[in-house]
């Protein structure tokens, strides 16, 4: 762990009426580090991602980017999110507006980036991932893994600090969950900083430097995924991943 983590989470709390769903989460991630977070839906990580982005208010603790304390309700949050990008389960394209609009609208809205500028970065991302002949398309002529490439693609166009992935594969067919996989792949590759939210345990095993394994809003066990997944410490976690890692630590998605 770097000195000065881009990340920071200190005793958060997120409670739903008589709900805890985080108990107390403290958190760490490097720059250029991939942390993936594992566990059973309900476990906590969804509200955490949506915790980091300003998305949900805290009930206790603190969350820093870099140095500055983003869980201040003084700190405006269009700011910091503009610093973050997120990717949801469900595409969240803007469905009345063509590919290249969704993807350069933050970079105008909030960058205000000339739109010749942000138009020329959002074509060169979207040739990247195969996806430049749609640019003028509308987002529901477009497949399930297309459109979760250009999410992908909107989250990065403004160079952020920080990627935000929540259980992005959930919602999309079989075969076309590896073309979103890859993507992301080649982003870590790349030494993008990524906070990723996946039940793809194969996937969080191969990418990913570090292993979070929360349950009931705690984090029961961390490590390096090597460690984590083929010498859990903790019996919860070796209960979590009997379910689908097999003899020699094979792994699978899990639903």
């Amino acid at each position: 762990m770097s000195a000065d983590p881009v990340l920071r989470i200190e005793g958060v709390v997120k409670r739903f009426g008589d709900m805890t769903v985080l108990d107390g989460v403290d958190l760490a991630v490097a720059e250029h580090e991939v942390v993936a977070l594992i566990g059973a839906s309900g476990s906590g990580k969804s509200t955490l991602l949506r915790c980091i982005n300003l998305l949900e208010q805290l009930d206790d603790g603190r969350i820093w980017l870099r140095d500055d304390d983003i869980s201040d309700p003084r700190v405006p949050a269009d700011r910091v999110r503009a610093r973050i990008g997120i990717v949801f389960q469900q595409f969240n394209l803007f469905p009345h507006i063509r590919v290249l609009d969704n993807v350069t609208l933050a970079a105008r809205r909030v960058l205000k980036t000339p739109r010749a500028e942000a138009e020329a970065t959002a074509l060169a991302l979207l040739d990247r991932v195969g996806l430049a002949d749609k640019a003028h398309e509308f987002p529901d002529r477009l497949s399930g893994g297309q459109q979760q490439r250009v999410a992908i693609v909107r989250a990065i166009a403004t160079s952020p600090e920080l990627l935000l992935l929540d259980e992005i594969t959930s919602a999309l067919d079989p075969e076309l969950v590896t073309e979103v996989l890859d993507l992301v792949r080649q982003l870590s590759a790349e030494g993008t900083t990524i906070v990723m939210a996946t039940h793809e345990m194969a996937f969080a095993r191969d990418v990913a430097d570090r292993v979070v394994f929360l349950d009931g809003g705690v984090i029961v066990e961390e490590g390096r995924s090597a460690d984590v997944f083929e010498n859990p410490r903790e019996d919860r976690t070796r209960a979590f991943l009997s379910r689908f890692i097999g003899p020699g630590g094979s792994g699978s998605s899990v639903a």
